[in-house]
C-alpha cells in the first residue's frame, strides 16, 4: 500500500479517475492506495476515456458505469419522470424488489434506496430530511442534519469472507457561505476498476440532485476512500490509459 495519504483536485471526473489508476502504476510493489481523497470543483467528463472503459468492462463481464452510478442516483429515472422528486422516490421503491433480483450484487439492496428507505419498515427518507433541512422546511438550522448513512450494522456486520455492498458507508451535505452545495462522502474500500468511476459519477449526479431540489449549485464533490485498489493486473490498467490517449500531468 501506499506510505501516504493521496489527495486529487481535479474539474474532471475522467482525468481523476485516470490519475488515480496512474498513481497506482507510478507506485512499486503496490496495487492500493490508502487513504484516498477525490476532490472534484468540476464535473466534466471526457468521452474518449469514459467509452473506453465502458468497452473494457463490457468486455469482461462487468456492469457498465451507468449502471453502476444509478445504484447511488437513478438519474435517468428522474429525468423520466420530470425531475419530479416525489415520483421519483415512488416509483424507485416500487422498483426496488425486481432490482434486487436483476442483480445478485443488489440482493441487500442499492445505495439510493437506502438513502430514500433507511432502517426499519416504514424507512426513513434522509434525503428528503436534507432537502428539508437546507430549504429550512423544518426550521431547523443545524448542519449535523444534512447527513445520511448507508452502512447498517444489523444488516451489514456480518461473518462472510467477501461483501460487495455496501462499500459506500457515508455522506454529508454543506451549504457554503456563497450558496453552493458541497457533497462528501466516505468508502471504507473501492475498487478501482470496476466501481470508482461510476461511483464518482453517481455522486456527482446525487449532489446535481440535492443542489437542484435546494435552488443551490454544486460546487463540490469530495470522497474519502480509506483503500483504493486496483482489481486487475497493472499491465492491464496500463494498457487501458494508453488506449485513452490522454495526456496526464501529474
Amino acid at each position: 500500500m501506499s506510505k501516504s495519504s493521496i489527495i486529487i483536485e481535479e474539474t474532471n471526473l475522467s482525468v481523476a479517475w485516470c490519475k488515480t489508476v496512474n498513481n497506482i502504476l507510478s507506485s512499486s510493489g503496490t496495487n492500493e492506495i490508502t487513504p484516498l481523497l477525490i476532490s472534484l470543483t468540476g464535473f466534466d467528463e471526457n468521452e474518449e476515456v469514459r467509452q473506453t472503459l465502458d468497452k473494457s468492462l463490457k468486455k469482461n463481464g462487468q456492469n457498465p458505469i451507468t449502471t453502476v452510478a444509478e445504484t447511488i442516483f437513478p438519474d435517468s429515472l428522474y429525468r423520466y419522470l420530470d425531475e419530479d422528486r416525489f415520483e421519483l422516490y415512488k416509483e424507485y421503491t416500487k422498483n426496488l424488489p425486481r432490482i434486487m433480483k436483476i442483480d445478485q450484487s443488489n440482493r441487500k439492496g442499492t445505495y439510493f434506496g437506502r438513502l430514500i428507505s433507511y432502517g426499519n419498515e416504514s424507512g426513513v427518507n434522509q434525503l428528503e430530511i436534507i432537502i428539508s433541512s437546507v430549504n429550512k422546511i423544518d426550521g431547523v438550522k443545524r448542519r449535523s442534519k444534512l447527513q445520511a448513512s448507508v452502512f447498517d450494522p444489523t444488516l451489514d456486520h456480518i461473518n462472510s469472507a467477501y461483501q460487495g455492498f455496501p462499500c459506500l458507508q457515508h455522506v454529508t451535505f454543506y451549504k457554503s457561505d456563497t450558496g453552493g452545495i458541497i457533497l462528501n462522502s466516505f468508502y471504507a474500500i473501492q475498487l478501482l476498476y470496476r466501481k470508482a468511476y461510476g461511483n464518482w459519477l453517481g455522486l456527482v449526479n446525487l449532489g446535481k440532485f440535492i443542489a437542484k431540489e435546494t435552488g443551490c449549485e454544486l460546487d463540490q464533490v469530495n470522497c474519502f476512500i480509506g483503500i483504493e485498489k486496483l482489481e486487475i493486473a497493472k499491465s492491464e490498467a496500463k494498457k487501458l490509459l494508453e488506449e485513452t490517449e490522454l495526456e496526464l500531468s501529474i
